[in-house]
């Protein structure tokens, strides 16, 4: 078979990956003794922690105007707005 491109010249490698071996994760850090204290007493006494869901906040940030609850104001036609 013939070539379709001049054989002179500098080639083009392309480099294709191969999937990566399954390699387990690392283990997660553990936090010093008095942060795993303090969350742990956070955590009994109901206050918000870090990183975990607080639905107490989930309520706060909502948005309290509701899509389509207020309309626009009728304007009267060609009032040069």
């Amino acid at each position: 078979m013939t070539p379709t491109y001049p054989a002179t010249g500098r080639q083009r490698r392309i480099f294709v990956p191969r999937p990566a071996e399954s390699v387990p994760p690392p283990p997660a850090p553990q936090d010093p003794p008095i942060y795993r204290d303090l969350v742990r007493t956070w955590s009994d006494r109901g206050r918000a922690l870090p990183g975990r869901h607080d639905p107490e906040w989930v309520g706060a940030a909502a948005p309290t105007v509701r899509s389509g609850q207020f309309s626009d104001p009728p304007v009267p036609p060609r009032d040069g707005r």
